[in-house]
């Protein structure tokens, strides 16, 4: 994969709101992982949500990363950030 550009990650204004929440300690340690889908959007520990065809999560402690992965325009989008007893509700 050291041939490939990198995909670039966006993130939706509801990602942006949940992660001026979080603390400081939490907030570096999903800023890290959502970064690191920059050269890896797939890593080990992802998983694809039942019931939502194409969204995908990784875990990072207690909080969750809901993400879609376009290839074919080498994008990430991230829907939205949270704690894992939230953000799997609908709104």
């Amino acid at each position: 994969m050291a041939d490939q550009a990198p995909y670039a990650v966006y993130l939706k204004p509801a990602a942006e709101r949940a992660l001026k929440k979080l603390t400081s300690v939490i907030l570096r340690r999903i800023a890290r992982a959502i970064d690191d889908l920059r050269t890896n959007p797939r890593p080990s520990g992802a998983a694809a949500l039942q019931g939502e065809p194409g969204l995908l999560r990784i875990r990072v402690g207690d909080y969750r990363i809901i993400y879609i992965v376009r290839d074919d325009r080498l994008t990430v989008l991230v829907i939205t950030v949270g704690h894992r007893r939230d953000v799997y509700t609908r709104r």
